[in-house]
């Protein structure tokens, strides 16, 4: 094979720690310093650099030379058009990551030599989709948000195939698709390009694989696995040319894909070379093995693991079977490799109908298929709510009692979970209780086959029947989740708080996570438990310092460290800009917002209104700040989220927030 394509792709930038929390379910990480960038554009589009900035919380500045770019300041983004030298761009040195941005609408795919010449390559549509998918870009190219890390801690991790020959046919099924998977699988190969003959082409170009995967990302939340599959592991992509392997994954990696499979039987160099300029993108290590011959207890499957462990994050072994026997190997196999290598994690898997009792007892990324999908990836694949069923049946899954404890106001909510349950076969009981009677948590949690509950309002907390608590439950003293997790073999209470998750993951929604570093926000409510989880949320993205009005914060510790009280008219009017401004307050005071909301509303475009209310209101301040410019949210995204990250906690299982939003009729 020749040499490698030379490109070049650095490591991502130095990050601080995360913000402590040991059940974190989204993996943010703040930078030290704002991310340098030069975002190459093409004709009549300097708008994306625009856009770029704004997503990112930084200033910008278009310049028509590479020697323009030196002499500005590292935090504010340069933009210089694409008609420039790919030579000259691949030689400067390396003080800024390098992004090509490409319009597709004009049909023309960007230059080859060009997209190699730079870090990453951004492709793009005008649209509703635009903000937040380039966020989203951003955010994992960057480091800052890394589905990998939150995935790895889960007891069980699935992904589902997209079979179909062109995306647009999965648009339409992909929320109902993706509830139960972790992430969503492109099969590259099964992709169908047409040409203007009439017929397809043998394999699919750069151009078609980068556009079905911006239209695939721009339509899901979940981390996308990439996959070039070849004729021999049941694919289409000729096994001939390995250097065209490396060729579409490399490009995978600059298009920010989550995932790349990446197959054993590649010469050594490629799978090297994509593990160092792999970036933030993860590998995962597959071999399959259609011959039936292939034995688990064979020294070549430890082997086998030992090669793919070399550069993958992820070790997937799948082999055809013929008898039962072969499940009982691969379980034998699996916890010998587990126990003498814990990392990579292990992904094994039987084919054909003798092996579905793998795909039951598999954690790490099971391949589940739908009714729904035109054809299934591989023989024998089942879906998530076969797989539920499967493992209920074999006291992997039992039944527990899980409630929704609070005012009847829950009840449309607690009716959404129950179809959830529904959906994905969990033999779980639902039931909502009343929180009126005193001491009810207290009984319910002390009930035979208590599986979890969440409750609104929530539990003050400490309380003595919930010995642990997680580190944001004990810094927001508030507990709306209790989990049942076992320790030494019993069960032991803990209790959590999702909504802090659910307003973080909407703040993240169209800037990154450092767009909040050091900047200032203002917070009103009208008691200190009424903002709690909003001030634990911003500070984990680094915000700081935090101003409030109508209460103090008297809690010690993380929650109060860099929060002051607005005292007087004359404190508001020292602060010139904030960045974030969070409305705690009942849905009766709103009307207390609009003053504030226009005395800030000055240059308000590229800042955040985060509206926390619930109920009627005679003013919308959601209304006012949106027509001001500013980033508006509402109780109703917030409330998606925070139900996204509940039944992660207390079932295990992922429903996307379009699917939540969808089903609650706001979307």
């Amino acid at each position: 094979m020749g040499e490698l394509p030379k490109a070049r792709v650095r490591p991502p930038l130095s990050m601080a720690a995360p913000a402590k929390d040991s059940t974190v379910v989204q993996h943010v990480e703040v930078l030290v310093e704002k991310p340098a960038l030069l975002v190459l554009y093409g004709p009549g589009e300097e708008a994306i650099v625009t856009l770029v900035a704004d997503v990112l919380g930084q200033t910008h500045a278009l310049v028509d030379d590479l020697q323009d770019v030196d002499p500005l300041p590292p935090a504010t983004v340069a933009g210089l058009p694409n008609a420039i030298d790919a030579i000259a761009l691949a030689q400067r040195r390396a003080s800024r990551l390098i992004i090509n941005t490409h319009c597709v609408e004009g049909g023309a795919a960007p230059a080859e030599s060009l997209s190699l010449a730079c870090d990453y390559e951004y492709l793009y549509t005008h649209g509703v989709y635009l903000r937040r998918d380039i966020t989203r870009y951003l955010s994992f190219i960057l480091g800052q948000i890394v589905p990998h890390v939150d995935l790895a801690k889960k007891t069980r991790t699935t992904l589902i195939s997209t079979t179909f020959p062109d995306v647009h046919a999965a648009l339409p099924n992909l929320d109902i698709l993706s509830v139960g998977a972790d992430a969503v699988e492109l099969r590259v190969d099964l992709l169908k390009e047409p040409l203007p003959d009439g017929t397809f082409s043998a394999i699919p170009s750069l151009r078609y694989v980068g556009e079905q995967l911006m239209i695939l990302r721009q339509r899901t939340e979940l981390p996308i696995i990439y996959t070039t599959r070849c004729t021999k592991e049941n694919g289409r992509f000729p096994m001939e040319d390995s250097s065209l392997f490396y060729k579409y994954l490399f490009r995978a990696i600059q298009w920010g894909c989550e995932y790349i499979d990446v197959e054993l039987w590649l010469p050594e160099n490629i799978r090297r070379e994509l593990a160092l300029k792999k970036g933030n993108s993860k590998i995962i290590s597959a071999f399959h093995d259609f011959s039936g011959n292939f034995k688990w207890t064979s020294p070549e499957a430890k082997e086998l693991f030992g090669k793919g462990a070399v550069y993958g994050d992820v070790v997937k072994m799948i082999a055809l079977v013929n008898s039962m026997q072969d499940n009982y190997e691969l379980e034998y196999f699996r916890s010998t490799i587990q126990a003498q290598y814990p990392h990579p994690p292990f992904s094994g898997l039987n084919m054909g109908p003798m092996g579905q009792l793998s795909r039951a007892l598999n954690k790490v990324f099971t391949p589940i298929t739908h009714p729904l999908l035109p054809m299934i990836a591989a023989p024998g694949q089942l879906s998530a709510a076969e797989i539920n069923t499967a493992l209920h049946s074999m006291g992997q899954m039992p039944k527990q009692d899980i409630y929704s404890i609070g005012s009847v106001r829950l009840a449309n909510q607690a009716m959404f979970l129950e179809k959830c349950f529904n959906e994905l076969s969990l033999p779980h009981q639902f039931t909502f209780v009343d929180k009126a009677a005193r001491g009810c948590v207290e009984t319910v949690v002390r009930r035979a086959g208590f599986g979890g509950a969440y409750m609104h309002p929530p539990l003050a907390a400490p309380t003595p029947y919930l010995p642990v608590l997680s580190d944001a439950a004990r810094a927001i003293r508030l507990v709306d989740t209790i989990l049942v997790r076992s320790e030494a073999g019993s069960p032991v209470l803990v209790g959590d708080n999702a909504t802090w998750k659910g307003i973080r993951a909407t703040l993240t929604r169209d800037f990154v996570p450092s767009a909040y570093s050091d900047r200032a926000a203002l917070v009103l409510a009208s008691a200190e438990s009424d903002a709690a989880a909003a001030i634990f949320a911003l500070k984990s993205l680094g915000i700081g310092p935090i101003y409030t009005i109508g209460f103090h914060v008297r809690s010690q510790g993380l929650l109060a460290a860099g929060v002051e009280p607005f005292r007087s008219v004359e404190d508001v009017k020292k602060l010139e800009q904030p960045f974030v401004i969070v409305s705690a307050l009942p849905a009766e005071k709103s009307l207390l917002v609009g003053p504030l909301l226009k005395h800030y509303s000055s240059g308000a475009e590229g800042r955040v209104f985060l509206d926390l209310a619930n109920g009627p209101r005679k003013v919308d301040p959601l209304a006012l700040a949106a027509a001001a410019g500013w980033r508006a949210y509402g109780v109703g995204d917030v409330s998606a989220w925070t139900t996204v990250e509940t039944l992660r906690l207390l079932v295990g299982q992922n429903v996307p927030y379009d699917f939540v939003r969808l089903a609650s009729g706001r979307m």
